[in-house]
């Protein structure tokens, strides 16, 4: 019981805190019926992405998995990042304060072509 908690507080620590801007992304994790209005393999891929984001204990794990293609974006938004989806979609996201207390804001799903 004592080991289950301890797992569960080191994991709760360990971990990223998300959020979203947009409320249709959330729903769109965390609801099996909910597309967003977007197609299931692109649906797939973000709800897999996720899984990913939240395992992770910083952004620092992201460049290690060379596949998700983790970049700063530029100019005007240099403050955020993104992470690609498949060839055409990418999730965006901006982090929020400092570590152990940053939290990955997920923005938007954009279309890059």
């Amino acid at each position: 019981m004592l080991l289950d908690k301890i797992a569960l507080l080191v994991y709760i620590l360990t971990t990223m805190n998300v959020t979203f801007k947009d409320q249709n992304l959330a729903k769109l994790e965390s609801d099996a019926e909910f597309d967003g209005g977007y197609n299931s393999s692109l649906v797939k891929a973000f709800r897999k992405r996720m899984q990913q984001i939240r395992a992770a204990v910083d952004e620092r794990d992201f460049y290690a998995f060379k596949s998700l293609r983790f970049e700063k974006l530029k100019g005007k938004r240099a403050h955020q990042h993104s992470i690609r989806l498949n060839d055409q979609w990418r999730l965006i996201l901006e982090f929020v304060g400092e570590a152990p207390n940053k939290i990955t804001v997920i923005v938007s799903i954009e279309d890059y072509h």
